[in-house]
């Protein structure tokens, strides 16, 4: 893609466009692939390595930048950092078919891989399989959101899965172990009992171990 800039092309290679509408008008901002949902992610926080051109613009392909006048009549702000972050937050990612149905397999399962790690049978206190976390989602019907991360989808899932019944699961818990010296162990443990589940085992000597 090339685009037209005032004096000047600006040949872009490995391009995605984000685009969003607000204020009755269409703003695009021109990215690399797989860099956007990085970001949504945040696996990637450089903005400059998401972005191909730091501008908003009405129209890429043809380098209709947005104007000034148009940014603060529909974001109440000419602050151009501002306004891209929230067209990389909400706006919509323009991708080919194929390779939006890639794009969208591929969250499908970091969305069962991130719940199958947060998750066990409380029946059996035992991970679920990502395939099976992945058939149970199919059962709820779900429909992935590209504008979102996959984390948050996955919390949203195991919402669902508990207030459906789909399958028993259960939030996995955390397992610590604490030493604390024989002087400050009664206090210490008479409060951090109360922030957890069970105590697996306790063992009392000069450390003062549990």
């Amino acid at each position: 893609m090339v685009i037209q800039m005032p004096n000047s092309q600006i040949k872009l290679t490995n391009v995605s466009i984000v685009r969003y509408r607000k204020g009755g008008k269409r703003f695009e901002i021109a990215c690399y692939k797989n860099k956007v949902l990085e970001w949504r992610n945040g696996v990637e926080k450089d903005l400059g390595e998401v972005m191909q051109i730091d501008n908003v613009f009405l129209n890429v392909s043809k380098g209709q930048a947005a104007n000034k006048d148009d940014l603060l009549k529909c974001f109440k702000t000419d602050d151009r950092n501002a306004i891209i972050l929230e067209i990389l937050k909400k706006g919509e990612m323009q991708v080919g078919e194929k390779e939006r149905s890639s794009m969208l397999e591929g969250m499908y399962r970091d969305i069962a891989t991130t719940v199958a790690e947060k998750c066990v049978n409380p029946e059996t206190k035992r991970p679920y399989t990502v395939t099976m976390i992945e058939k149970a989602m199919a059962d709820l019907h779900l429909s992935v959101n590209p504008s979102r991360s996959a984390k948050s989808q996955a919390l949203d899932v195991i919402k669902q899965l508990l207030e459906k019944k789909t399958i028993p699961i259960a939030r996995a818990q955390m397992r610590i172990r604490i030493v604390v010296s024989s002087k400050d162990g009664k206090r210490i443990k008479e409060k951090l009992m109360t922030m957890i589940a069970s105590k697996e085992d306790e063992d009392l000597d000069d450390n003062y171990e549990w």
